[in-house]
């Protein structure tokens, strides 16, 4: 399945905006109208041992598997259908979290039924408003 953003299909670094570092997504069930909203890097950071002889550890950045990523939630994994949307993309790791809480409360995700989001930040749980 191929990630959808403003009409246009996503499927390699070249159709993101220069300099983003990773987006926010909402991915939706057809059948069900379940969905999950949640932030994925579009890289990922390392730290490796120094080499022989060096005593400074060495980084490593490459890109994530971001075009075949089906969420970190167990139940979206297990879905057939489903309907990939990138919401935004964003330039900092700050901002990524700040708008994946703000999308989540956008979309009312403790309050729906439909959503699989049980916790936001993990400080407000669904279980708690009940």
């Amino acid at each position: 399945m191929a990630w959808h953003y403003e009409g246009r299909v996503i499927t390699e670094l070249s159709d993101i905006p220069e300099g983003s570092i990773g987006f926010i997504y909402k991915i939706t069930n057809k059948e069900t109208n379940q969905f999950y909203i949640g932030k994925k890097s579009l890289y990922s950071r390392r730290t490796l041992p120094p080499l022989k002889g060096y005593k400074r550890k060495r980084k490593v950045i490459k890109e994530s598997k971001w075009v075949n990523y089906n969420s970190s939630n167990k139940e979206v994994q297990g879905w057939g259908e489903v309907y990939k949307q990138i919401l935004r993309f964003c330039f900092t790791k700050k901002a990524l979290t700040y708008y994946e809480i703000k999308e989540q409360f956008r979309h009312d995700c403790l309050e729906r039924e439909e959503s699989l989001n049980d916790n936001l930040l993990g400080k407000f749980f669904k279980k708690d408003l009940e």
